[in-house]
């Protein structure tokens, strides 16, 4: 999914904040020495760290097929998502509203061990209970999917507001990795479901396999957080000069790097450095932005991926068809958020881009009609121009307002999930 999602901050950031990171980018090309160190591994590390954040969650996602088998009558896309948004969405505001006492490096590393262990602990729920489905094996991976929501409010906001002090290509490349996070997960998905479908008990075999493969990943972003990316040169140079600007959540990243920051302690002694823009103020000044991202959600998860993945009815692909549905999906909400660096067709106007997000809710009678009377081609079209037009709409909003615009996604996520169920009105609801 996005995911991203379109796309999470634990610090407030400026709206010269982009001014800021340009001057500072400039300073770092030009200084040829230290702070320029590790620029390119940096981004290669902020991409896996994107992918990380929303891997354990997009893995659950698409392994709808196992779990509509083992636990047909529960409608499991639709309650793991519902038990999954409540604690991503609650848990971000609070947060949020505590961002500025935090220990941005403490709360990364907890957010991606839990991933770690959540994930891990989905392998072994399945091997202690043999595949076999019911009541509580159910209640047990809801129970994990709200510590996946816990660990993706976590760590998504602590690494973009981490990420947004330091030079465009990180927070860029983060960015880019949740979008990938879809894809990738729906490829690997596809690849163990095939590797395993004519041996016997290949779903339940493919799909530990896929979770095996989830723990690993998890692992491996854990291990380049804690290790690699904070001793990197050019992260201690941006940390070292947002602890001189005044910020108090870096101090445990530069201990991690070595570094004995004396300078905060002048920051905070000049409280000119540390003004900025109130919560409020940011919200009134773009409330327009906030709007659309709130918008944009609840549209695509009220149809992504409970409706997709359970009432679009039985075509020839099988079991198949769902997994090919989310991975279209996937894939054309990653290639719409990079559209908008095509000049031409971005969309600069805010009233343009708002008529466009408004326009995108004539997707519920077509994805109802489609499900009634089309066939699986014409579905498979549609879902990939929802997902073209979610990442499109996304790509111009996602660095607009910080913490305050992931309240306002992750705000219409829960609302688009909730509105999900509505498609089940008439059918023995």
């Amino acid at each position: 999914m996005a995911s991203v999602l379109p796309d999470f901050v634990a610090h407030a950031l400026l709206l010269n904040r982009a001014h800021v990171n340009f001057i500072m980018s400039l300073e770092v090309a030009g200084a040829g020495a230290p702070q320029a160190q590790g620029k390119f591994l940096g981004i290669l590390v902020c991409w896996v760290l994107g992918n990380g954040s929303l891997f354990a969650w997009n893995s659950m996602l698409t392994i709808e097929d196992y779990y509509s088998i083992l636990f047909p009558t529960y409608h499991p896309t639709r309650v793991l998502t519902i038990a999954y948004q409540p604690f991503a969405f609650g848990i971000t505001c609070i947060l949020t509203y505590h961002e500025a006492k935090l220990n941005t490096r403490k709360r990364n590393l907890i957010g991606f061990a839990l991933f770690l262990i959540s994930s891990f602990a989905l392998i072994m729920l399945d091997v202690g209970t043999k595949g076999r489905g019911g009541l509580g094996p159910f209640i047990g991976v809801c129970i994990i999917s709200a510590l996946f929501g816990t660990a993706d409010a976590s760590v998504q906001g602590g690494l973009v507001g981490d990420l947004s002090f330091m030079c465009p290509e990180f927070i860029q490349s983060f960015l880019a990795g949740l979008a990938a996070s879809g894809v990738l997960t729906s490829a690997l998905r596809l690849i163990t479901k095939a590797a395993f479908e004519n041996s016997q008990n290949g779903l339940r075999n493919g799909a530990i396999l896929f979770f095996s493969i989830t723990c690993f990943f998890e692992l491996v972003c854990l291990l380049l957080y804690a290790y690699v990316f904070p001793k990197l040169p050019i992260v201690k140079y941006y940390r070292s000069k947002a602890a001189a600007e005044g910020s108090k959540t870096v101090a445990s990243d530069l201990a991690a790097a070595g570094i004995n920051n004396e300078q905060s302690i002048q920051a905070e002694e000049d409280p000119k450095k540390c003004d900025r823009l109130s919560t409020k103020e940011l919200l009134i000044q773009n409330i327009d932005y906030a709007f659309d991202i709130f918008l944009i959600y609840v549209l695509t998860l009220s149809i992504f991926p409970g409706f997709l993945s359970e009432d679009t009815g039985a075509h020839s692909l099988g079991t198949w068809y769902a997994l090919t549905l989310i991975a279209m999906y996937n894939v054309w909400d990653l290639i719409g958020r990079y559209l908008p660096l095509i000049k031409c067709i971005k969309l600069t106007s805010r009233k343009g881009l708002t008529g466009a997000i408004l326009s995108r809710f004539l997707f519920i009678p077509a994805f109802y009609f489609t499900a009634k009377y089309g066939d699986q081609g014409y579905m498979i079209f549609l879902t990939s121009f929802l997902g073209l037009t979610n990442g499109f709409l996304t790509g111009p909003e996602q660095n607009a307002l910080g913490n305050v615009l992931v309240v306002c996604l992750l705000g219409g996520i829960f609302s688009g999930v909730v509105l999900d169920w509505l498609w089940l009105i008439g059918k023995g609801w």
